[in-house]
């Protein structure tokens, strides 16, 4: 596996171009400003053909949650019939580090959970946990946090 497709879903610009400057250095990024804009997103990806790798997903957003968002998002994978080793992998990123919201994301499917703030070598672990063959382009990085 060479590059892979990332969306970050994040509401913040300042969190928004953190992780996606991070996750630059795996392959193409995309992103979305709230729930709503991210299950259309993944819908797009999936009639191309060219589905999102790996998912950044903020849990609190406006307009559709990163809780709701993620549910909408593993339904329509399964309307789709995508297997379950196939599906998008999606981190969840949050301020909130309450159990109740990490078992909700798990229970919701996701594959793994970060929370705020979080420095870049927490992201590309979480990264490289997912896709063990990908291997970072860059090493450096600022460890400002957002």
């Amino acid at each position: 596996m060479g590059k892979i497709r990332v969306l970050v879903v994040e509401d913040d610009f300042l969190s928004r171009n953190f992780l996606g400057k991070i996750a630059s250095a795996y392959g193409q990024v995309e992103v979305a400003v709230d729930g709503l804009e991210a299950v259309e997103a993944v819908k797009r990806s999936y009639e191309a053909k060219d589905p999102y790798a790996v998912i950044f997903l903020d849990i609190m957003m406006p307009e559709l949650d990163g809780q709701a968002a993620l549910k909408q998002i593993r339904a329509y994978e399964e309307e789709l019939g995508v297997l379950a080793s196939d599906t998008c992998k999606v981190i969840m990123t949050t301020a909130l580090g309450d159990a109740k919201n990490v078992m909700s994301a798990f229970d919701s499917s996701c594959d793994a959970y970060i929370t705020k703030p979080y420095s870049p070598k927490i992201v590309q672990e979480q990264i490289e946990k997912l896709f063990p063959e990908l291997k970072r382009e860059t090493t450096g990085g600022s460890d400002a946090r957002p």
